[in-house]
């Protein structure tokens, strides 16, 4: 049975986030975007492509929409202008118009490079979401947001453009590796932290539910993921404000993933992020230290690591300064005065950020 949830922006709603356990109602939300005419590239990388490239373009092409595909290499290093200059060359020679559309079939890797090269070539074709990983189906599909790595500066180039479509098929989290799957718990629990303190309470009270792939379960975990990252992507679309609460635990977790030159999942980072920055509030007296061992020991639960080794606090802190998050020279930090309530603070210190790293941190850089 499907779900849906409409994105709205200034009153006005702008695509559809839908839900189901198989792609077999993808051709009736295809026929409500009224696209004939119109070509497809279905962008993918080489994890997914083998999985669920053949039934994907069987679909649009059944659907009169024909179908070129573009395949690049697995992978974060992959995240790059170099592969969005491919790309480029693939529709270029293909002769897509900026009628036709871009169909981003995979993870956060390829739904943000694809968004991007959509926002970018003939300066903005549609593009539609069909994630296939928990990260990208509670997290980088939802919201417009869109971007590339640059010189190893995570998501540094990018743009605000949004899908016409989100089209999430749950059984695709039954074939994720298992540190997949725990990555996109990372994100999941920070949904609870930063909006709702009864969802946190539900990710913990279904946890064996969740960490076997309960379907059921699992659908209802992402639909209350992306309901809570609709409203602050409704309130806040550009990131001028209350979005800025989606990037708890990524100040220092970005920075972690830059210096662990992205061997490490980014909602696992994320997660080591949450722990940190929960000890920050801690320190600054916003909140209790039973809370931030509380979200240390639910982080372990959902088989996310809670530390890092080879990295010393001041090589992440000084990490943090080249972060598109700095804000006239200072960090924008993200704190929780309770679990369930997040908040932006400017007054983190250096030494702040150092002890709430030395309880992530396990050993010095060498």
């Amino acid at each position: 049975m499907s779900d849906r949830i409409t994105v709205h922006r200034d009153q006005k709603p702008i695509y559809d986030i839908v839900m189901d356990r198989d792609f077999e109602a993808l051709p009736l939300e295809l026929e409500r975007l009224k696209l004939s005419g119109r070509r497809v590239c279905i962008v993918t990388d080489t994890n997914v492509a083998p999985l669920y490239l053949k039934k994907v373009k069987e679909i649009f092409e059944g659907c009169g929409l024909p179908a070129t595909e573009f395949i690049f290499p697995a992978g974060e290093e992959q995240k790059n202008l170099a592969t969005v200059q491919k790309l480029y060359e693939h529709l270029v020679v293909s002769r897509y118009e900026r009628k036709d559309l871009l169909v981003a079939l995979g993870g956060g890797v390829v739904g943000d490079l694809t968004g991007f090269a959509a926002a970018t070539y003939l300066r903005g074709v549609d593009f539609i979401q069909i994630p296939t990983t928990l990260l990208s189906q509670v997290d980088s599909s939802v919201g417009g947001k869109t971007g590339v790595d640059f010189d190893s500066y995570k998501n540094m180039v990018g743009a605000f453009h949004m899908p016409r479509l989100v089209y999430t098929n749950l059984a695709t989290l039954l074939t994720l590796p298992d540190g997949q799957f725990s990555s996109g718990m990372g994100e999941v629990v920070k949904h609870g932290l930063i909006k709702s303190a009864d969802y946190y309470q539900w990710l913990k009270d279904h946890r064996q539910e969740i960490s076997r792939r309960d379907l059921e379960v699992c659908q209802e975990m992402v639909l209350e993921s992306n309901q809570i990252k609709r409203k602050v992507v409704e309130a806040d679309p550009t990131e001028k404000g209350e979005r800025a609460l989606l990037n708890f635990g990524h100040t220092l977790g970005h920075g972690i993933e830059k210096l662990k030159e992205f061997t490490m999942y980014h909602g696992h980072c994320v997660g080591i992020g949450c722990i940190a920055a929960a000890q920050i509030s801690v320190r600054k007296g916003f909140l209790l230290p039973e809370a931030a061992q509380d979200i240390r020991g639910t982080m372990a639960a959902f088989d996310i690591p809670t530390s890092v080794s080879g990295l010393s606090p001041e090589d992440v802190i000084g990490a943090t300064k080249n972060d598109k998050k700095m804000e006239r020279g200072v960090v924008k930090f993200i704190l929780l005065s309770a679990v369930g309530s997040a908040f932006v603070d400017r007054t983190v210190t250096d030494e702040e950020m150092g002890e709430g790293l030395k309880t992530v941190l396990t050993a010095p850089k060498e």
